[in-house]
Parts: C-alpha cells; sequence; structure tokens
C-alpha cells in the first residue's frame, strides 16, 4: 500500500492529506502532534484536489456532507465511533453520552471522547460536533478555537444564542 501526502490550505490553516493508495487515510491541522515526514513523500493527485473542492464548498456553506473515499485506520471500537460521527447532521451537535448510549452503554463516556480524540479525518468525520453534556466545548485535536469556528460556521445562530459554549 501506498501512502502520500499533500497540503491544502483553508480557512483554518494549512492542513495536511495522507493517502493510502486512492483513499483518504487522514486530514491533519498544521501545528498537531503529527510531523509531515511521518506521511510518506508528498504528492500531487486528484484525490487531494478533490479533497480541496469539498473543503472549499463546506468553508463556504455549499457543501453539509463531504463524499470521499475514507480509509482510516483504528481499533474496531474506534471505527465504529467514527462511524456514529458521521451520522451527526451538519449543523447540530451530540454529546459524548449520546452516542455511547448509541453504542449501547451510557458508561462508554469516555472511551467516546478517547476515540473521538483519536478521529483522523478531521472535518471529514465531524468529531467537532460532540460537546460536553453541560453544551461545553471538550477538547478537540485541531485546537478549541477550531472547534468553535466549524461549529459557528454550521450554526451561527446557535453561537448568537447563546446555545454552545
Amino acid at each position: 500500500m501506498s501512502t502520500v501526502h499533500g497540503v491544502i490550505k483553508t480557512p483554518l490553516g494549512e492542513v495536511t492529506l495522507i493517502a493510502h493508495d486512492e483513499s483518504l487515510a487522514a486530514v491533519h491541522f498544521a501545528g498537531g502532534r503529527h510531523r509531515r515526514e511521518e506521511f510518506g513523500e508528498r504528492a500531487e493527485m486528484p484525490l487531494f484536489t478533490e479533497v480541496e473542492r469539498q473543503f472549499a464548498e463546506y468553508f463556504e456553506r455549499r457543501r453539509t456532507e463531504f463524499e470521499l473515499p475514507l480509509a482510516p485506520r483504528g481499533e474496531p471500537f474506534q471505527l465504529r465511533v467514527w462511524e456514529l460521527l458521521k451520522e451527526i447532521p451538519y449543523g447540530e451537535t451530540r454529546t459524548y453520552g449520546e452516542l455511547a448510549r448509541r453504542l449501547g452503554d451510557v458508561n462508554y463516556s469516555q472511551a467516546v471522547g478517547a476515540a473521538n480524540g483519536q478521529n483522523p479525518l478531521s472535518v471529514i468525520v465531524p468529531c467537532h460536533r460532540v460537546i460536553g453534556a453541560d453544551g461545553s466545548l471538550t477538547g478537540y485535536a485541531g485546537g478549541l478555537d477550531r472547534k468553535r469556528y466549524l461549529l459557528a460556521l454550521e450554526e451561527p445562530s446557535a453561537v448568537e444564542a447563546g446555545r454552545l459554549f
């Protein structure tokens, strides 16, 4: 399996895209815990061009879901959580407890939080839509400022009404 990376610019800064063969495996914001040399050689590929196009549409509020071939790597529990994240509608949020209940046990809340924090496909698999039970923002690998920006982008009225953060 061939691993390559590319870099795109977004309103939230540079994003490194990682592909395994023809599928997107990861999206990392600049300044995160990852170093580009971990991502294989840099390459240009149609997949990266498509990701950049879809990100532009998302940030212009013209796209609410991404349509990309994805290949995240993770443990079975993580993969289940990441699938649940993709079900959270644009402009809505869920709590860790709500996701844990969907998985069949409210006691999974911390495990859901850990899996959420390991989501390799930031924005595309919308882990930013998960908040604390009291409506507070909790950790986000891209930083809380980016999480706040993404939530405000998707539902500006919630921010204005004080329903979030």
